[in-house]
């Protein structure tokens, strides 16, 4: 194990789940009698005929565990049905700090708004998915936090144009 985690030790791992199986893994990890955590979002589901909130996983495909990981847990873990992996690297599975963890439950646990998010950084190459320049794609060149808003530059005609827009407004391109 990296970051300085002795083996057998305690700690937060990430689990990779199959797609909309967070609920089902997440209930036979705790009637293993592991400590589970499943970050929840309240969403509009997306019906034609009729508009719902429902409750999915604020990161999808992934779920958090607390656990002394030996062999023996990490090959329970991993046996059990939709469970895909236990991220980490190339020595194995790497523990999460407790603190990340924590930053996650205190947000979930507040009453303040929040939602999922694409992780945006200046210099990657994004699509712009709403507005009038819907299909855009461009470079963020800079992140403007106190009016939540991207600068993307878009090559038009061998120039840039730079354009301010929502965090909303623009998803990851490849």
């Amino acid at each position: 194990m990296d970051d300085g985690v002795p083996p057998f030790e305690s700690a937060w791992y990430v689990i990779h789940a199959r797609s909309r199986h967070e609920a089902k893994v997440e209930s036979a990890l705790q009637q293993k009698g592991l400590e589970v955590f499943l970050p929840r979002v309240v969403v509009r589901s997306r019906r034609r005929d009729r508009k719902l909130l429902v409750e999915v996983p604020l990161f999808p495909g992934y779920l958090f565990i607390h656990t002394t990981l030996d062999q023996v847990t990490y090959y329970d873990i991993l046996k059990l049905k939709s469970v895909v992996r236990i991220l980490g690297g190339t020595t194995g599975p790497s523990p999460l700090s407790a603190e990340t963890v924590d930053s996650i439950k205190t947000i979930t646990n507040s009453d303040r708004p929040y939602y999922p998010g694409p992780y945006l950084k200046r210099g990657m190459k994004v699509r712009i998915v709403e507005g009038p320049l819907a299909g855009t794609v461009g470079i963020i060149q800079e992140r403007r936090d106190k009016r939540r808003c991207l600068v993307v530059a878009v090559e038009l005609f061998r120039r840039a144009v730079n354009v301010e827009l929502e965090d909303e407004s623009v998803e990851p391109w490849s």
